[in-house]
């Protein structure tokens, strides 16, 4: 449906060789943060005094930030001062919940109507198929944010003034940072070791988890589990929608996949040693933080090279649309996995929980997991001709780029230029998608008028 009113609204300002659509819009308007928020945070009253800051590291940081990937050059509580960690964390909630949410919010407090150019952009910026309910959506996304904000850091503030004697500004300052952090899922974070230093301390792990959880998952899920609850709540009976009952199966799955791995991997590894619940604790949160969180609770060159490349492979599958992760999506992964298994059945169509998916969903999904792995494969050949690191070094890192995860191994900051300006792409890409992307150099020429005859080849 989306496809064609996005047509019809082509067709529409054919005429006018300007006009932008808006999958560009969204796309400029990204960019335009990303230089906006690289000038900002390289001025001198963003930095620490004396530090020395390069134009392609605030590039770099910036854009880690608006794509909400958490790479960091620099260590970010020794090189920002309060204004520029400020900047940062509203660099982190913009990129966070959308471009379009901030000027829905606009045009809502100023009473102006949403149009349809409007509502089609948010669609695009949400990745969303339908027009109908965008506002709600972006009002609901908003609530969503500052709820899990709010609470989130008034129990890290009370938390690290209790148990870490830290002042009342320095905890507060800390607890905001951490949740937005946490939530919007980029994983910068001011201890210069993630969460290595609290892997006894349940309550920072428990409250991080929650909003890595309620941010990755997306919102769409979280609007729709609202709503069942409100019907709940007055007897009705519960309704969910194909792809809240997808993307929910798949990221659980997911999630127990990469907790098991992790267990069974790294026992006598990065786990031996820990008390049993801690085991549990650490794996459960790094199979968490692989969907798109950054943070770690153990340092990621410490683990096996099978345990990474399963991380690799999380990290590729990303979080759920519509939310504050990157990747290929879940629900991408789930469509190519029951089309494949469709297809090994002998079936000519995909059905699930009594419903069949279009061909071009299936279709989509195909050319989605096509260009990313084509995309990282260059990335991958590109880093390892012009830098001096390992191939699973490289393939971690462009794996965390692309899935706007955050986890390193310790390389990113002593990348080249080239190498960087490599992880740049990578993130920008992944933080907006490929569809976006892919309208953005999509021609505006009317369908096909005519076929010519059909015929099979040879595949495989």
């Amino acid at each position: 449906m989306l496809l064609k009113k996005q047509g019809l609204y082509l067709r529409g300002i054919k005429r006018n060789k300007l006009a932008i659509t808006p999958f560009q819009l969204i796309v400029l308007g990204y960019m335009l943060f990303a230089i906006l928020g690289t000038a900002l945070i390289s001025l001198p009253f963003s930095l620490q005094p004396g530090v020395d800051f390069s134009l392609v590291d605030a590039l770099f940081t910036a854009t880690s930030a608006i794509s909400v990937t958490g790479l960091a050059v620099v260590d970010t509580n020794d090189t920002f001062n309060t204004t520029g960690k400020f900047i940062l964390a509203f660099l982190m909630q913009f990129g966070g919940i959308g471009i379009m949410a901030l000027g829905t919010l606009l045009f809502v407090v100023r009473g102006n109507q949403i149009r349809l150019r409007e509502r089609m952009m948010i669609s695009a910026d949400q990745n969303q198929l339908s027009l109908q309910g965008m506002v709600y959506l972006i009002l609901f996304i908003f609530k969503a944010a500052v709820i899990f904000e709010l609470l989130a850091a008034l129990i890290l503030t009370l938390h690290f003034m209790s148990n870490y004697q830290a002042p009342f500004l320095s905890a507060l300052s800390s607890g905001l940072f951490h949740s937005i952090s946490g939530f919007t899922n980029c994983g910068f974070e001011l201890f210069g070791n993630s969460l290595q230093g609290f892997q006894h301390d349940h309550v920072v792990i428990s409250v991080i988890g929650l909003l890595l959880l309620a941010g990755a998952i997306g919102f769409p899920v979280l609007l729709e589990v609202s709503a069942n609850i409100n019907s709940w709540r007055r007897q009705r009976k519960l309704k969910f929608s194909l792809y809240t009952k997808i993307t929910t199966v798949t990221f659980l799955a997911l999630l127990l996949a990469g907790f098991i791995f992790v267990l069974q991997s790294e026992q006598y590894g990065t786990l031996a040693g820990m008390p049993w619940y801690q085991k549990i604790t650490v794996s459960i949160f790094q199979s968490l933080t692989t969907k798109s969180g950054g943070f770690s609770l153990v340092d990621i060159s410490a683990y096996n090279h099978s345990t990474l490349l399963f991380f690799c492979l999380l990290m590729f599958i990303g979080a759920s649309p519509s939310s504050c992760g990157g990747g290929i999506r879940t629900t991408t992964f789930a469509v190519l996995v029951l089309a494949l298994l469709a297809f090994l059945r002998g079936k000519s169509s995909v059905k699930v929980f009594r419903r069949e998916l279009f061909q071009e969903d299936i279709i989509k999904a195909f050319m989605v997991f096509f260009i990313a792995v084509t995309l990282m494969a260059f990335a991958v050949i590109i880093l390892s001709s012009i830098e001096n690191f390992t191939t699973m070094e490289i393939l971690f890192e462009v794996c965390s780029a692309f899935g706007t995860t955050g986890l390193s191994m310790g390389i990113t900051a002593n990348l080249s230029t080239a190498g960087k300006i490599v992880l740049i792409i990578l993130m920008f890409i992944g933080r907006i998608g490929f569809i976006p992307l892919l309208f953005l150099f999509r021609g505006r020429k009317p369908e096909d008028r005519y076929h010519y005859v059909k015929e099979h080849i040879i595949v495989g």
